[in-house]
């Protein structure tokens, strides 16, 4: 006697059931990566994210900006964050390190991403961007945005709309030289408020600042270190 036959397996069944466990174990991937980013930094206080880009030179006027905002910052009693890399990020980072103070660095993989700068007391490593925004922001008590990129309005629109709709505690957004974001501060002002897609109060939650003094000091009466 022939044994009975069982049903014919569906295949596309089979292959979307295998994309499922696949999406499950993601899950993991990224809840390992909540808590390797919670464990690193937990001990991190008072830290200012600063942000800007990763083209600019050392030689660059900007570069040795950045470096004396950390400086002074560290000085202050703050830690720096910065995103680990080459340019801006570098230059944060070892303006705080030379000052002896935290310099965090919350490193992104991406296929043309250099490696992370040699100025780290910490350093976080990410494959996944909205958990390093994460982090950034919960680890923040003030952003300070010098000019850069698309990565640069990234993460300051991310603290603007978590600000703005009361998902985080408001604290300072310090923008680096008004020749740089003025043009884009005229258009949100010009179209977005004036078209009433957005209040004039929420400007507010917005400065710009010209010197590197003037950016640690608005910080510093904004922020109980």
């Amino acid at each position: 006697m022939l044994p009975k036959e069982g049903p014919v397996p569906d295949k596309k069944q089979f292959l979307i059931d295998e994309l499922s466990m696949r999406e499950s174990w993601r899950l993991f991937k990224i809840m390992a990566e909540v808590v390797d980013g919670f464990d690193a930094m937990s001990e991190i206080s008072n830290g200012v994210s600063i942000f800007g880009s990763a083209r600019v030179k050392p030689e660059d006027p900007l570069y040795k900006d950045t470096e004396e905002i950390a400086a002074k910052l560290v000085q202050a009693g703050f830690s720096v964050i910065s995103g680990g890399g080459p340019g801006l990020m570098k230059a944060a980072n070892k303006g705080a390190f030379e000052a002896g103070g935290e310099s965090v660095g919350l490193h992104i993989h991406l296929p043309f991403e250099q490696a992370t700068n040699e100025y780290l007391t910490t350093k976080v490593d990410f494959r996944y961007f909205f958990v390093r925004k994460l982090m950034f922001v919960k680890y923040a008590t003030a952003y300070v945005a010098m000019p850069g990129g698309f990565g640069t309005l990234d993460e300051l629109f991310e603290a603007l709309v978590l600000i703005q709709t009361r998902r985080i505690k408001h604290f300072p957004i310090v923008l680096y030289k008004s020749a740089y974001w003025g043009g884009l501060l005229d258009w949100l002002k010009e179209r977005m408020v004036a078209d009433g897609f957005a209040g004039e109060a929420d400007l507010d939650l917005i400065t710009v600042r010209d010197t590197p003094d003037e950016v640690v000091s608005y910080i510093k009466r904004h922020v109980i270190v």
